[in-house]
């Protein structure tokens, strides 16, 4: 493995693969990560090289926090099953003085007006909802037609959790968050993404990438590479499928904002506006974009778009700053940034490693859940953003600060 360093980034490089190029100075990666990098760059499609983020970690089959650039094939496992998952956030014409001095009441009518969470066994999913509101079956309306071309062909997507999702959080990493910026104006921020369909789409098409792999002999340096050349019946499926996804996704967050903003208004006593600014942005995703005067397909694993002007929004962790982002356009990351700060833990050594006293501190001024549930979601489990903003300054500049008053987890 050979290293070498330019103006910006590093760059990684091993035997018979594309370089790698990292903007990850100043930030831990582990050494997990880059065998992982390395595999995909071996990958024979893979266009120019892989763009790395500096919040890369390992994840299944591409790593996170990576961009890749691939001509006539995509990898469905690159992409991931959180299709779309994304962030979005609205300034509004509420200031730090209109919210109350106790945030529970606001905590809770948010907590109401948007399912989060998950019921496992076969009670009703809580994290779903029981009565689908007119926000959620407008939104579907525009989705419904291409949603049943798809399952025609592939009736196991069917099969899913997909209108009732429609407007809901999730688990994990996804939240809700009431924000202040540097000048003490309010904020909505929210990160989720696809939900329940979105997860069996991804699921669906990684497994046909692999049958396909072993029924024509192809061998990969990892089975999650799985792809589709370009020109098969998979491959366009796949596509057609895949943007159905990141468009339900984007639906998701704007059917959860709205919601959001209306259960606000119903318990704040001041009236305001909002959508000023509003950001929406997918950061697991694929598109068709030209680059180096080339038209070729970009893998977004953990990463968002960061045109020259693109406007982006990267998360710290539930006790740290946000971003609201203007993308620079650089190229050699194929105008790309972080999705957030990006893990140094895994969750379960997040809940082995850390006390519930420590996580109970870095959360004090937050008003948000304070149980071992969201132990693993800790500060501390996540890396420095700041160092991670400092390893990008050449791919974004910082528009807003963000801090978090509110945080709704599932």
């Amino acid at each position: 493995m050979e290293h070498e360093t330019q103006h910006g980034f590093d760059v990684m490089a091993g035997e018979g693969g594309v370089p790698v190029k990292m903007w990850a100075r100043g930030v831990p990666i582990d050494d997990r990560a880059r065998e992982q990098l390395l595999r995909a760059a071996q990958m024979p499609f893979i266009f120019k090289h892989v763009a790395v983020m500096p919040d890369v970690h390992v994840g299944i089959g591409a790593t996170v926090g990576s961009v890749i650039p691939t001509k006539n094939a995509i990898i469905p496992a690159a992409v991931g099953v959180d299709i779309g998952c994304g962030m979005m956030a609205c300034r509004t014409t509420l200031t730090a003085t209109d919210l109350p001095d106790s945030l529970g009441h606001l905590r809770s009518a948010i907590e109401r007006a948007v399912p989060h969470g998950r019921t496992s066994g076969r009670r009703r999913d809580k994290g779903s909802w029981h009565d689908v509101p007119a926000t959620s079956e407008v939104a579907w309306s525009g989705l419904k037609g291409r949603f049943d071309t798809i399952t025609e062909k592939h009736k196991v997507i069917a099969q899913s959790n997909n209108l009732r999702h429609l407007g809901t959080l999730g688990t994990g990493n996804h939240f809700i968050e009431v924000c202040l910026d540097q000048e003490d104006r309010v904020w909505f921020m929210l990160h989720t993404g696809s939900r329940g369909v979105g997860n069996r789409i991804g699921r669906y098409f990684i497994e046909l990438a692999k049958k396909d792999m072993e029924q024509w002999f192809i061998n990969i340096p990892d089975k999650d590479l799985a792809y589709f050349p370009e020109g098969t019946d998979h491959f366009d499926d796949y596509v057609e499928a895949v943007e159905w996804a990141q468009d339900f996704a984007f639906a998701n967050r704007t059917v959860m904002m709205q919601n959001v903003i209306a259960a606000a208004r119903a318990v704040l006593s001041v009236p305001f506006d909002a959508e000023v600014e509003a950001v929406n942005c997918h950061h697991n995703y694929v598109s068709r974009e030209n680059h180096f005067g080339e038209n070729i397909f970009v893998t977004r694993k953990g990463a968002v778009r960061a045109r020259k002007g693109d406007m982006g929004i990267i998360p710290g962790s539930m006790g740290t700053r946000s971003y609201i982002v203007r993308g620079l356009g650089n190229e050699d990351s194929f105008c790309s940034c972080s999705h957030g700060a990006g893990r140094v833990m895994s969750r379960t050594e997040a809940k082995k490693s850390v006390s519930m006293e420590e996580h109970l501190e870095a959360v004090k001024n937050v008003e948000c859940r304070k149980d071992i549930g969201v132990l693993d979601e800790t500060p501390s489990a996540y890396k420095s953003i700041d160092d991670v903003m400092e390893a990008q300054k050449d791919l974004v500049e910082i528009v807003h600060t963000l801090r978090q008053v509110v945080c709704v987890k599932g």
